[in-house]
């Protein structure tokens, strides 16, 4: 029974490290494990409410809403996953308890068994475990590729949510952009009129000099 468990718990990898090493002695505390996760799923609901209050005061708040929500499922689906895999492990742990207790009460009932026999039941039993180590392992093969199909989705919609969020903000900022840019013109435009009046100044001719004044007539002598 414990190589069985062991087998399981290998193949599972939704399973924490502390799982695979205490199997092999068969003491792993799963009533331990769930109040773990129990602890975990109301730190993910608190942080999650902590997240849409802050939500409310950005400008892309849909946005932000739609990313919390999604972190949010995708923390929980880890924990359900969790949870799963800790019953599939007490369930083949009590059936491969069941199994190796119908087996010690048949060799117990047939000690005049044949070694052929007592052969073949063991072989039995290795078959059932292995039968069972191999549905454990295709379901963390499924969970596996489930959970990378999710992520690859998770991160196609960031992709478009940033796009959106980029392309919201360059709308909203277009009007004041639009007024800096009337307004570098306009001073542009009268810089440009200062200087030509400036340089037609400059260049106005000045107007002709007075003549010079006639020398007063001599005295008759």
């Amino acid at each position: 029974m414990k190589h069985t468990v062991l087998a399981v718990l290998m193949t599972l990898g939704s399973l924490p490290s502390w799982a695979q090493s205490t199997a092999a002695a068969g003491n792993a505390n799963f009533e331990a494990e769930r109040s773990r996760l129990t602890a975990e799923r109301a730190a993910i609901d608190a942080r999650f409410e902590k997240e849409r209050a802050a939500c409310y005061q950005k400008f892309a708040v849909e946005d932000c809403l739609r990313d919390s929500r999604r972190r949010r499922r995708a923390e929980t689906d880890h924990i359900k996953r969790q949870e799963t895999a800790i019953n599939d492990i007490e369930r083949q742990r009590r059936g491969a308890a069941e199994l190796e207790k119908l087996d010690q009460k048949a060799a117990t009932r047939r000690p005049q068994d044949a070694p052929e026999k007592q052969n073949e039941s063991r072989q039995t039993q290795k078959d059932r475990e292995q039968r069972a180590a191999d549905h454990a392992a295709s379901r963390a093969a499924t969970a596996a590729e489930a959970d990378a199909r999710r992520r690859e989705l998770e991160e196609k919609q960031k992709a478009h949510a940033d796009d959106q969020a980029k392309a919201a903000q360059k709308r909203a900022e277009a009007p004041a952009a639009a007024e800096r840019f009337e307004s570098k013109q306009k001073k542009a435009a009268e810089h440009r009129a200062s200087r030509e009046r400036q340089n037609a100044e400059r260049t106005k001719p000045r107007g002709a000099p007075l003549p010079p004044a006639s020398p007063a007539s001599a005295p008759a002598r």
